[in-house]
């Protein structure tokens, strides 16, 4: 980022404009700012409209809205998007909405808060954002936080009502709109904004507008789904990347995996749904390897679990485990074949009407059989899956599905019994065994230590049973490796990545 501190104007005191906190904010040392210079900043300046067309969704988020109002009755609802996070001292991360405004509003402005209120003519909803910091005052290039001059346009108080379909206010309205509203039951969602969680007294209910909101993202409509395999189709593109990549990423490293699965993320999406996990060897035991610091040798197998969060923040969230030189060992070979096994044996159970935990009960099945067929557990497999025992999960790990959509373990403040019930047409779950056999673990034949495997896809719930909406990246030992050999002699790709 360019500071230019040497580059500040002299100290004028006599007609020195105050510093605003962000300019403080933006740089510790500079002085004041002379009048004259304020004047000059902030005239000879055509408009600039940042409010484009109406959002495509505007009808679904106000039904949304609505549904959500009618739940409630005559309670007042409030709910934040977040403020910008501190990376490191002057610098933010990048912004992104907060899942529950953002499926209420399709608003991506950080600081904004909608709040949903009774009225006569039935529930109203308000949108209050900061209003824009553009060339009619001094924060347009003195606020390095907000100021146009400096992260660019933005859509204010008027540009949202337009694009959005809503009514808005001026976020500095948000308190003594609350303040009026004080007689009805309000319930926040809090922990997202401390300034409005100050404005909000804590309700023994609140809990209950989270969870709600959770529950509604439970079944996801059409448009939803599309968005999911939009997602998933950049998603496969990124993989084809890595593929192509991987002879390149020998001797230089697991950031080569991440940076070029990143680099189709925000060519095509908003980004990635959740730190990339690209384990190489031995760190593809560690469930959330996101350092992606380590070495990538030949022989060794490559983990990559990576989704693209698309433009409407829909993610996917895919795993593929492939052989760095093309081709599986023999021990890689069994232990592959035997995660599919359980990850097919998993897929087969999701169809409406069963409940949550059948593919991870399956998927469990099959591993356990495997290990006592590998040697690994000397028990029998039901011996071995009694609850009061539970042997498997030493290699096991992890639960086999979780919820997909807005969020990559989305729906999470959902009531355990709902989100562990019944399977619904419209539910997108993961389903992701894996075994992971660390490199020092001495219960393992060594053939096996520092192998790691899992699969991972993504599966739609439909009417007659299930559509894996990531079917398009090959699963099978053959057909991953004709994968492989096909996208090493096809040339770069489309990005130029080789």
């Amino acid at each position: 980022m360019n500071d230019a501190t040497s580059d500040a104007p002299e100290p004028d005191v006599s007609e020195a404009q105050p510093l605003s906190q962000h300019w403080v904010w933006a740089g510790y040392h500079r002085p004041p700012i002379p009048r004259t210079l304020v004047d000059f900043m902030t005239s000879q300046w055509a408009p600039v409209d940042p409010s484009g067309d109406v959002h495509p969704g505007v009808v679904r988020f106000a039904a949304r809205r609505d549904a959500l109002a009618r739940h409630f009755g005559d309670a007042t609802l409030v709910v934040s998007t977040g403020n910008p996070k501190v990376r490191a001292n002057d610098t933010d991360y990048r912004f992104r909405a907060g899942t529950d405004f953002f499926y209420l509003t399709g608003c991506q402005e950080p600081d904004a808060v909608v709040v949903i209120s009774p009225s006569a003519a039935g529930p109203r909803s308000t949108l209050y954002v900061a209003p824009r910091r553009d060339a009619r005052s001094h924060d347009f290039y003195t606020d390095a936080r907000y100021g146009e001059l400096w992260v660019g346009p933005r859509r204010g108080v008027e540009e949202c009502a337009h694009y959005y379909g809503i009514a808005t206010a001026p976020l500095e309205k948000l308190a003594p709109d609350l303040a009026e509203l004080a007689a009805t039951t309000t319930l926040n969602v809090r922990g997202f904004d401390a300034s409005v969680d100050a404005l909000v007294p804590a309700h023994e209910d609140e809990d209950r507008l989270a969870t709600h909101l959770s529950e509604m993202r439970l079944v996801k409509d059409d448009y939803e789904v599309a968005q999911l395999r939009e997602a998933i189709a950049h998603t496969v593109a990124g993989f084809e990347d890595v593929v192509r990549a991987l002879p390149a990423a020998v001797g230089r490293g697991e950031r080569v995996i991440e940076g070029v699965f990143n680099l189709r993320a925000r060519v095509e999406g908003n980004d990635v749904g959740y730190d990339t996990i690209a384990a190489s060897g031995s760190h593809a035991t560690i469930l959330h390897w996101t350092r992606n610091d380590g070495q990538v040798h030949d022989g060794d197998l490559l983990l990559l679990d990576a989704g693209v969060e698309c433009h409407q923040l829909y993610t996917a969230d895919v795993t593929r485990t492939m052989p760095i030189n093309g081709r599986f060992s023999p021990a890689q070979r069994r232990v592959y074949e035997l995660v599919l096994a359980a990850q097919q044996a998993g897929i087969e159970e999701v169809r409406p009407g069963v409940d949550f935990r059948s593919p991870h009960r399956a998927a469990m099945r099959v591993l356990t059989e495997g290990l006592c067929d590998l040697g690994i557990l000397t028990v029998d497999p039901d011996e071995a899956l009694r609850p009061d025992r539970q042997l498997h999960r030493r290699y096991t790990l992890h639960g086999t599905s979780h919820m997909l959509g807005l969020d990559v373990h989305d729906c999470a403040n959902s009531r355990n019994e709902l989100y562990h019930g019944d399977l619904v047409e419209g539910y997108v779950l993961t389903v992701e065994p894996g075994l992971y056999f660390q490199a020092n673990d001495l219960s393992v034949p060594e053939e096996y230590r520092g192998i790691g495997v899992r699969i991972e896809d993504d599966i739609l719930v439909t009417a007659e049973g299930s559509v894996n909406l990531s079917a398009a990246l090959p699963r099978s030992v053959e057909e991953i490796e004709a994968w492989i050999s096909r996208l090493w002699s096809s040339g770069p790709s489309d990005l130029g990545v080789r």
